[in-house]
């Protein structure tokens, strides 16, 4: 089918529009990163916030009450993030030196095996160990830049948690309540609220065992650790190696080989435990993306909204899916976004789809 000019010239148009909306949010990022997060906070609250309502809470009463316990656990991340972050900042050139010495003892090792092999020593060269460590320092440090916003990131979401009770009641004065004007926005927003509130509860038991697994074997910094473990888990897959891998490194540093080797599999264990295990099955079907998708999405968000960006990328990516998938006629691209898992589902339903015509056929025609 040959593509008229007008059809080229929209598709020109819409590229051009998306290059500038992606430009503009780049630009805006100060702004729109508190305001983000105020929304996903929102979405996990919400919830909350409506069954105070239903035991008879007001309204104002019920918001202040969810506002205040986020407000203790975000002064609660302040705290350890602050403190955490300054010692390891002030500790990491130190581990980066240590950890230099025993790769070039590795590498010279290895070199001395193979006669000299001059590609090991310009693979020597090319290895930088303390790059995953200076790495979790930035994404650290840029949140807690992003911390010190408290107050808009409050602000915001209590207006977000007041106005959510008295949105149905304005859009029923608006368009008249026999309308169904809100019946996909709020199916939308119920799906991402409820992934949002398993993934959060997944994620922080997921930081509580790492916590308890790096205290245990005596690492440095096992809230600053616990804290990695929470935030990277909403990236999957690749989220639990880059957490992982930094207190891997340290353990080798501070505690010897023994050591990293029981880091490395205590991260793997707990990953396989609730990424492989537990949390598919709190999900269900519909909330998985494709390594490939989170991998781009982590590239993509992370070069929009900064390191930060790298850790909203899986929701904003998921909020996108779940936008697509609320049309018929997008739905195919929110299943190429998502995960094998997802796509085999909705083939096992296509067959009961075919079943079903003749059935209605014949009672059509009897």
């Amino acid at each position: 089918m040959e593509t008229t000019p007008e059809q080229k010239r929209s598709t020109l148009i819409s590229l051009a529009a998306i290059i500038v909306v992606v430009y503009g949010m780049q630009m805006a990022a100060r702004i729109l990163v508190p305001f983000l997060i105020a929304v996903f906070l929102a979405l996990i609250t919400v919830r909350p916030m409506l069954w105070l309502q239903q035991r008879r809470v007001p309204s104002v009463l019920a918001a202040l009450l969810i506002v205040t316990m986020i407000m203790l656990v975000l002064a609660a991340v302040g705290t350890i993030l602050g403190t955490s972050i300054g010692d390891f900042t002030a500790a990491l050139p130190g581990y980066q030196a240590r950890l230099d010495i025993i790769v070039d003892r590795v590498v010279d090792f290895i070199g001395r095996n193979l006669r000299g092999d001059q590609s090991i020593d310009s693979l020597g060269d090319m290895i930088d160990p303390g790059w995953a460590m200076g790495l979790v320092a930035t994404i650290l440090n840029s949140l807690k830049d992003v911390l010190t916003n408290a107050f808009l990131i409050i602000f915001t979401m209590i207006f977000i948690l007041l106005e959510a009770s008295s949105v149905q009641t304005k859009v029923a004065a608006a368009f008249g309540r026999s309308g169904n004007s809100l019946e996909g926005a709020k199916a939308f927003l119920h799906n991402l609220g409820r992934y949002l509130g398993i993934k959060t509860l997944v994620s922080m038991a997921t930081g509580l065992c790492a916590g308890v697994l790096t205290w245990s074997i005596g690492l440095d910094f096992p809230l600053l650790w616990a804290m990695l473990a929470f935030l990277f888990n909403y990236v999957p897959t690749i989220g639990s190696i880059i957490a992982a891998v930094p207190a891997v490194l340290l353990a080798l540093v501070q505690l010897g080989p023994g050591a990293a080797g029981a880091t490395a599999i205590g991260f793997a264990g707990i990953n396989v435990i609730f990424g492989n295990l537990l949390e598919p099955r709190l999900m269900g079907y519909g909330v998985g993306i494709s390594p490939l998708i989170v991998f781009v999405g982590l590239i993509f968000w992370g070069w929009v909204f900064g390191p930060v960006g790298m850790l909203l990328s899986v929701p904003l990516t998921m909020t996108l899916k779940m936008m697509l998938e609320s049309s018929e006629s997008t739905r195919w691209v929110a299943i190429l976004l998502g995960s094998e898992r997802d796509a085999e589902y909705a083939l096992r339903q296509e067959p009961d789809a075919e079943e079903s015509e003749p059935d209605q056929a014949t009672s059509t025609s009897s």
